[in-house]
């Protein structure tokens, strides 16, 4: 993407250090790793949620220290043994925190890229890191206007217009820099549209009703699905329901970031991990209530919506198919499958 690296090493049965090892997508990647034979090393400081139990987390090859991602020394320790690091630690919670945090989205987070580059630039010149694995966001591409939207595009339409979006392109650039002037090998990854169990309410939102129902992390499809669960009717949606998303299976996207650990066709390149499939707010607001309601008649209301509320990601996913071999196996309505009793378990434990 931004240079070229040499290597002829594939990367198989590594030490990987995840931060952000207790959150949504970490869960699902410190699993798929675990499931591949890595050796990993989390941190977490439970901002999010709050303190969460993991199967693994008594895995004989996983390491979990409760800390803060912007402590460099802490995570120098951490990652003097690690072959591999996969930066995912972040403030974010949905589009509702674009508005109400938009200064500690991007300084908080500024902070944890910088701790984070810091500790490896580190391990690569003084220990054996070999490689940082970058979680970025669709959000770079925020104001494009290029369907579907592929890698390198960033670097040619406007920049984002939120400061969460802003801020995870300066990720991307964070990786450039590193690579630069230390020669520090990176791969670029941009999930789009994560949909998965693990999504409790974030403990740093505020409250706010949609209809007569809280928002849940203001992330679509548990909020949509917490709604209907409770029966709300007619189900109140954000905007007109025509913003077009790809929804995504985290754990896909959990295999989509270990081939990018693992092969060295991923070194300094940037990937788009997404499924193909493009579906509208409104057609995902049917398909789940439908799952949960039968043939009950589907009633909708539109709300205001939120000013960064793109109306349309589409992404393309030929890179990722042709220089990986990625592509998603998991349909959305499988996704809802795991999704919907997840979260009807959580609203009866009261974490939603």
């Amino acid at each position: 993407m931004y240079g070229t690296f040499s290597v002829r090493e594939v990367y198989f049965k590594v030490k990987i250090l995840v931060t952000g090892s207790a959150g949504f997508i970490g869960g699902y990647l410190v699993q798929e790793l675990l499931d591949h034979g890595h050796e990993v090393t989390g941190i977490d400081n439970y901002s999010k949620y709050g303190k969460v139990e993991k199967s693994y987390d008594n895995h004989e090859n996983y390491n979990f220290t409760e800390g803060d991602a912007k402590d460099a020394g802490l995570l120098k320790e951490l990652i003097s043994d690690c072959d591999q690091v996969v930066a995912i630690a972040a403030v974010i919670g949905g589009i509702s925190l674009f508005h109400e945090l938009a200064y500690d989205l991007l300084a908080e987070n500024e902070r944890i890229t910088a701790s984070t580059f810091d500790a490896a630039i580190w391990a690569f010149k003084h220990r054996k890191l070999k490689k940082i694995n970058v979680m970025s966001s669709s959000m770079v591409f925020e104001s494009t206007g290029t369907y579907p939207t592929p890698e390198g595009e960033q670097l040619k339409c406007p920049p984002p217009l939120s400061t969460y979006g802003f801020q995870k392109l300066a990720c991307e650039y964070f990786a450039k820099g590193a690579f630069e002037q230390y020669g520090l090998p990176y791969t670029i990854i941009r999930p789009f549209n994560a949909v998965g169990t693990g999504e409790k309410r974030a403990k740093l939102e505020r409250e706010i009703l949609s209809g007569n129902i809280k928002l849940a992390m203001s992330h679509v499809v548990p909020d949509l699905v917490q709604k209907v669960l409770k029966g709300q009717d007619p189900l109140h949606i954000l905007g007109s329901g025509n913003q077009i998303r790809h929804y995504t299976y985290a754990g896909d996207l959990a295999e989509g970031i270990r081939i990018c650990i693992e092969s060295e066709k991923a070194v300094n390149e940037d990937f788009n991990l997404s499924t193909a499939a493009s579906t509208t707010v409104l057609e995902l607001a049917r398909l789940i209530w439908e799952k949960i309601n039968g043939d009950r008649p589907f009633r909708y209301v539109s709300d205001k919506p939120f000013e960064y509320d793109v109306q349309k990601r589409v992404p393309s996913v030929e890179k990722a198919r042709k220089i990986l071999g990625f592509e998603t196996k998991t349909s959305l309505k499988d996704a809802l499958d795991e999704v919907i009793p997840w979260i009807k378990k959580e609203i009866e434990l009261g974490g939603i």
